[in-house]
């Protein structure tokens, strides 16, 4: 890295409009969750940017690229679990910097009778890279 102190200052070529940002960041993780009830494996990954990071508790999980879900991952989360539709409950931002939105994300995971299997609370952070919003880190 050519400067260390670029590393801790936001990106300084974007307007700072941050309930434009906000409302972009909702929208992406909106269509993400359309994506995912519509059981759309692709359609999830045109809503990430990658690498893609996860921090599943204590464990870091990096996606270098889309499609690492398995074809059957649908189904073996409604088999498992039960599982028909994800319910956003809250989302709101935490953080709003130049490219960046930090969200807390509050969801359930349903059963065909709306009866509720999980419920999580998480950060999901959306960055404005490559002229889109993508979520670029999700937190659980």
């Amino acid at each position: 890295m050519h400067n260390p102190a670029s590393l801790f200052g936001p990106a300084s070529d974007m307007e700072t409009n941050e309930s434009f940002m906000v409302s972009q960041a909702i929208a992406c993780i909106d269509s993400f969750t359309d994506a995912f009830n519509a059981r759309n494996l692709a359609g999830m990954d045109a809503c990430l940017h990658f690498p893609h990071i996860i921090l599943s508790g204590e464990r870091l999980v990096i996606w270098e690229v889309g499609g690492q879900l398995p074809a059957s991952f649908f189904d073996d989360l409604e088999r498992d679990t039960g599982w028909n539709r994800t319910v956003y409950l809250d989302r709101h931002a935490v953080l709003v910097s130049p490219r960046k939105v930090h969200l807390f994300v509050e969801y359930s995971r349903n059963r065909a009778d709306g009866s509720v299997i999980t419920l999580h609370k998480n950060l999901w952070v959306v960055t404005y890279d490559g002229d889109r919003w993508g979520i670029k880190q999700r937190s659980y």
